[in-house]
Parts: C-alpha cells; structure tokens; sequence
C-alpha cells in the first residue's frame, strides 16, 4: 500500500484541518501567549519540586476526584445543589469533550467571530459545522442571531480571545434563557474580568462553564482545564473525554495552587489585580503613541492596526514577541479600517511592558 492509497483511508476532510502552529521566533521578551507573566505561585512550585517520585510509577486518579471540591469552592458553587466538576487536558480538553458528548455529525456549533481559533478545528473534528456570527459594533455578542441559529451547541467565549472584549450579562443571559442546546461558556480568562457567569450553572442545567490553569495560575506547562456545569451534564462529558486525562503531578500542583494561602491562590488574585493595573497603564500609554486598544478584560489587549505584520516581525527582530492577527473579519468599522490586521499583546510586569514601549516607538518612528 502506498503512501497515497493510506491517506485515503482517513476520515473526509482530515487533511484539510490546520495544525495549531504559531510558528513563533525565540525571543527576550515573550508578549504572546498570554499566560501569567510573573510565573506560578510559590506555593505550587513547591509541591512540584517536593512530590513523592514514587507517585509517578502509578496511574493518577481517573477522573480526578481530589480536584472536585476545591474546584467548586474556588468558583462558589460548592453549596449549589447538583453541581459537579468535569477535568481535562487543559481547557480545549473540556470543549472538545463538550462538542462530542452533545453534538451528532451533521450538528451545528453557533460562535461569535472572532473567536477562540480552535473553536472551529474541534468542532469539524467532532464533524459540527461551524456557524460564525458577527460581533455587534461595541464587540458584544449578537444574542439573538446566535439564537437563530437554533445551534445544537453555542459557544461564547467571556471575556473574548483575540480580541480581549467583555461579553455583557444581559447577552450571556438571552442565549441562556433561549438557546436550542447546550450553552458553553469559556472562562479562560475569568481573573481578570470584572463579571464571570459560573452562577448560570446553578439556574441552567444546559449550561457549561470552562475555565482553565494555563493562564492567571501561570500553570500552561501542566496542562490543566475543567468544567462546572449540572452533574448529569458532567457526567456525560467524562464519557466524551475518558480516564487519566490529569496527570498526578498537575492534580498535586494545582490542589496547592488553591489553597487559600499567601502563596497559593492569594498569590494568584494579587499578581492577577497587576496584570489589569498594568493593562490599563499600557492602553494609557499606547494611546498616547497614537495606538487604540479595543477594551480588554483580559490579561492581554488587542491593538487594530494595518501595520501588524510589520511591525510584529519589526518587534520579533529585536527580541519582544507580540502576536499579529491579519485575517480577522472586517464586518466591525474598527476592523475594516486596520483591513483585519491587529497586534494582540500580552500584559505583565511593568518592566516588560517598558521593554515593549520603548521598542514599538523604535520601530513605529
């Protein structure tokens, strides 16, 4: 058999698919993945460095039990009745688990655009088509177009990646209240934003919320999401996803990441409050330079611009890595003045963002 007659075995479309590849340079200055710029919490650290090597000649546990009840108390829902806790390989785990255990081939996911790039590649890998609805002009989701779709699954991604944008309670709570299947909320970045939604999960069964450890508790390496939502939902969602999906390493990190110390999750919410403190210095600042930044309530912000492309490999040639967006769609005015294009930059320690100041006026004059 060759090469060729082997491809052909493979499901329709497969070849199709796009690998997740930032194709990012090495750099001095890493503005781009938004994760915590100041590391992870001690406390987490220190329970890495003193397990037990013994530990990892067995299998952790299967669907990470000892997670559970710390998880739900760190998004208070621990007294909410039938509520329960579902884990993963970082939070793409969960929606993708999500999309399996709800949506048939031939079923739709309905998501504002842009979005979370992985949300369509999941969902044609979960065979779903995949429904892109625009943002309105302030960048908040279109409710009642998502609604229309009568989508089998609706995602909204709060506050929004790439874009950083917050997504308004009334919107999130029209789609809850009116949407055909499943509402998947994603959270990844719920630490810095003023509002999160996790109580829907206590007056909706239908709703789904995800969040993960790769970004406020500075823990990508590890790889660590989860979803609340009502247990019968969760329960279905383990099944989508199978066993030992957390490895015992990341179950012992992250339990010391929660813990309610100064160098666990007080740790966690102060270095979290910097990064929106330095968010709003860096629009300021940005701002004067003649750069504007959409409203971010993330630990990032996304700057429209026609030049993105330039000035990101201008940036990555002298050691500061931002991340450049040239295809966005254009149906906002903002976005169809920079022609799609905008440079996404992750905030952190002010040293940093000096770094990034004083380079983006190098090479903007």
């Amino acid at each position: 058999m060759t090469r060729s007659d082997v491809l052909r075995l493979a499901r329709e479309g497969m070849g199709a698919l796009p690998l997740y590849s930032p194709d990012l340079p090495a750099c001095a200055v890493d503005l781009s993945d938004n994760t915590n710029l100041w590391g992870a919490p001690p406390a987490a650290l220190r329970a890495m460095r003193e397990a037990p090597v013994a530990a990892l000649s067995r299998y952790p546990t299967l669907y990470s039990e000892p997670l559970r009840s710390a998880l739900l108390d760190y998004v208070g829902l621990a007294t909410a009745p039938d509520v329960g806790v579902v884990t993963g390989c970082g939070s793409d785990d969960v929606l993708d688990s999500t999309m399996r255990a709800f949506g048939a081939v031939g079923d739709s996911i309905a998501f504002s655009a842009p979005t979370f790039s992985m949300i369509p590649v999941l969902a044609r890998l979960n065979g779903l088509t995949p429904l892109a609805i625009p943002f309105t002009k302030g960048f908040n989701v279109d409710a009642e177009r998502l609604v229309d779709t009568k989508a089998k699954v609706t995602y909204i991604c709060a506050p929004n990646n790439p874009t950083a944008t917050p997504v308004s309670r009334a919107a999130v709570e029209y789609v809850v209240a009116n949407a055909s299947g499943i509402v998947l909320i994603d959270e990844a970045y719920a630490e810095f934003a003023p509002e999160v939604f996790t109580d829907l999960v206590a007056q909706d069964e239908r709703v789904v919320v995800a969040r993960t450890f790769s970004k406020a508790f500075g823990l990508a390496g590890l790889r660590v999401g989860y979803g609340v939502g009502a247990n019968g939902v969760v329960r279905l969602i383990e099944r989508a996803r199978g066993p030992y999906k957390v490895n015992t390493l990341a179950e012992r990190t992250v339990l010391a990441a929660l813990d309610p110390s100064d160098d666990g999750l007080r740790w966690v919410c102060e270095h979290a409050a910097l990064a929106v403190s330095s968010r709003e210095r860096l629009i300021g600042e940005l701002s004067q330079m003649g750069f504007v930044a959409l409203p971010s309530a993330a630990n990032f912000i996304m700057v429209p611009t026609p030049r993105a492309a330039e000035l990101f490999r201008a940036l990555s040639s002298r050691g500061v890595l931002v991340r450049a967006f040239t295809a966005m769609p254009q149906d906002l005015p903002v976005l169809a003045e920079s022609n799609g294009a905008a440079l996404r930059i992750s905030v952190g320690p002010w040293e940093m963002m000096t770094t990034l100041l004083d380079t983006l006026r190098a090479v903007s004059s």
